[in-house]
């Protein structure tokens, strides 16, 4: 049922992506310093609430500094909004905790890479069912690179276990992890560089909510 729902997803959010996310730019944009392979780039526990992450809070979504880190609910359904420290960088690997405090199994939740604004970027993602995917949007359209639909995997805990989200966009590759465990992978070349961010979603039910913690950008 999952997959049949992201296709609806792919033909409305046109309508509702002027509305996925907080106000254009997030925060002042850091250029990456010059790291040696394997070196962190740049860290976020959520501790310091003025860490520079988008907060805000509508009758739509919400993103707070909450319970050790940043928590992301959706209040509407079939919609996507997502918050970013303002970081920028070309090649990149990124890794966050996640976890789902409540709302329905039938999500989406992950990492932002390369987001020029909120109608180009790319977004690698899970589902709290045991979905995954990677998704490009270009100019407003959703695209999923990674197959016709969102994929069914092992390796993604379901319900309200934890689970290591880790993305790696290094040249036109895209890759997703869970867990350790390679997820996906695609090829694209259309966006080489841009902020890096979290991402949550609902469906066609509402209540989702996730905590993301300790957000790292690792120099590949």
């Amino acid at each position: 049922m999952f997959r049949h729902r992201w296709i609806f997803v792919l033909m409305v959010c046109g309508l509702l992506l002027s509305g996925c996310a907080g106000d254009e730019p997030g925060g002042t944009l850091s250029a990456a310093p010059k790291v040696q392979s394997g070196g962190t780039l740049y860290f976020d526990d959520f501790s310091d609430d003025s860490s520079g992450w988008d907060t805000w809070s509508d009758e739509k979504s919400q993103a707070a500094y909450d319970q050790g880190g940043l928590r992301m609910r959706v209040s509407q359904a079939n919609y996507d909004t997502w918050s970013r420290p303002g970081r920028r960088y070309g090649d990149a690997r990124i890794a966050v905790d996640t976890t789902r405090l409540g709302g329905p199994d039938n999500n989406n939740y992950g990492i932002l890479c390369r987001y020029s604004n909120r109608s180009n970027f790319y977004a690698l993602v899970i589902s709290s069912d045991g979905y995954a995917g990677i998704l490009k949007v270009k100019e407003g359209k959703y695209q999923i690179l990674s197959g016709e639909t969102l994929t069914y995997q092992e390796a993604v805990r379901q319900g309200g276990e934890m689970n290591v989200i880790g993305a790696e966009c290094v040249g036109g590759r895209l890759a997703l992890y869970a867990n350790g465990n390679l997820l996906l992978e695609a090829q694209d070349g259309d966006f080489p560089a841009g902020e890096v961010g979290l991402i949550a979603g609902s469906f066609d039910e509402t209540g989702v909510d996730i905590l993301f913690d300790n957000f790292y950008v690792i120099q590949p």
